[in-house]
């Protein structure tokens, strides 16, 4: 079994980990845009061909389903990637987890990226699935781009900067960019700080989206099962290494040195 992710960057890594930690006998590959990013700024039109290259290798290798391990080309290159890849590979999407944390209908903080915040598409996610909650959206300028350089000092003043923002009777999180959820441990001790040490829930999208791919092929998680998964990374289309960034993250790390034993490539 294998199973493709891609991204601009190392953001797939948290969807990629659960990945592995769910299934440690599936071959991964993970498909990136080195030379293209960041997405964010692009056209979306742009953005959608520099994301269907990336598909379109991923692709080449065979793989059983693609997660699109990025909320910006979800909205953006869903569609394109879709038709040119389905049926004969299931596409999965991801989308900020606004449901599941509205469910309570508690009070939601929702950290994006400032293209993100206020635009049409959270807004309608939020229309449709979280009329029971009070909800705050939070952006983080600066905090995806920091995250990706690996710059720690960078990441400390981004999520300062929006733990500020944050209310302080917030409930519950949503980790509205795959980037975020790599330095989640960052956020939880900012907003422990600025709530007051309250118990807060965190809702990010790698598990999920990690579950549903492997629905979409007729398979379920398992993490007993035998750690003979490979890895393989694809670097705007040519086969490399996870980039060293990706290294200072502890769902980078766990790639790296289990697919260091099972026989990465």
């Amino acid at each position: 079994m294998k199973i493709a992710l891609m991204d601009s960057g190392i953001g797939l890594l948290a969807a990629a980990a659960a990945m592995r930690r769910l299934r440690p006998d599936v071959d991964l590959v993970l498909s990136s845009d080195p030379d293209g990013m960041p997405w964010g700024p692009r056209t979306p039109a742009d953005l959608a061909g520099r994301a269907l290259g990336v598909a379109r290798a991923a692709a080449a290798l065979r793989p059983d389903a693609l997660i699109i391990a990025c909320n910006t080309a979800t909205v953006h290159a869903l569609p394109a990637i879709r038709a040119d890849l389905e049926p004969g590979i299931p596409v999965i999407g991801t989308v900020p987890a606004i449901k599941p944390a509205a469910a309570a209908g508690g009070r939601v903080a929702i950290w994006a990226t400032p293209a993100t915040t206020g635009s049409p598409y959270q807004r309608g996610l939020i229309h449709d699935f979280a009329a029971g909650a009070h909800v705050t959206e939070v952006p983080c300028p600066g905090l995806a781009d920091a995250v990706e350089a690996g710059d720690a000092d960078a990441v400390a003043a981004a999520v300062a900067a929006a733990a500020a923002l944050t209310p302080a009777d917030v409930t519950d999180v949503v980790l509205g960019c795959t980037h975020y959820e790599l330095v989640e441990p960052a956020v939880r001790a900012a907003l422990a700080e600025r709530t007051a040490g309250a118990e807060l829930v965190y809702h990010g999208s790698a598990e999920p989206v990690a579950v549903q791919a492997l629905r979409r092929i007729g398979a379920a998680p398992d993490p007993g099962a035998a750690a003979t998964g490979t890895l393989t990374v694809l670097l705007s289309g040519s086969e490399g290494g996870l980039p060293a960034a990706a290294l200072g993250y502890a769902e980078g790390r766990l790639l790296a040195g289990e697919g260091a034993a099972a026989g990465s490539r």
